[in-house]
């Protein structure tokens, strides 16, 4: 079998065509309100702030994994809404997403609430806890921080 190409995309709120909008969104919901069962509002505004960029991987045009950088007001960029589709799981995406997540932030500071139990696949990129573990829509989280080395 031949392994799938997968695409790396980065794209403003401006830059989203609404077919790519729509697949992101759906995404986000699949993965964090129906499969974590958390209800809470996903759509919060930030998605669409000239400093967001929306960066995903795709296999034949489908989002298959994704995450959004925020420029949060302090100058600290803050990655959020990490994730992979429950079928693409397990084909070192997360890793190639942050990867790419780390370039486009390039030289400077980034935050992330990391889910407790993915704590240690953060921390193979650099970031660090800042604060306790504290829980979030009922799964424990841990503030982290990515100084430029």
């Amino acid at each position: 079998m031949q392994p799938q190409t997968t695409e790396t995309r980065v794209a403003s709120f401006a830059d989203l065509d609404t077919r790519t909008l729509h697949d992101l969104l759906r995404l986000r919901v699949d993965v964090f309100v129906v499969e974590q069962e958390c209800a809470y509002p996903e759509l919060d505004g930030r998605d669409t702030e000239p400093g967001t960029r929306h960066l995903w991987l795709a296999r034949a045009g489908t989002p298959v994994a994704y995450l959004r950088i925020l420029a949060d007001p302090d100058g600290v960029e803050r990655i959020g809404r990490v994730l992979v589709a429950r079928a693409a799981r397990g084909d070192g995406l997360a890793g190639r997403l942050m990867t790419e997540a780390l370039r486009v932030v390039g030289n400077r500071p980034s935050v992330l609430d990391a889910q407790a139990h993915l704590a240690g696949f953060y921390a193979r990129f650099g970031y660090t806890p800042t604060g306790p573990e504290y829980v979030e829509d009922g799964i424990p989280h841990v503030p982290m921080r990515r100084d430029p080395r």
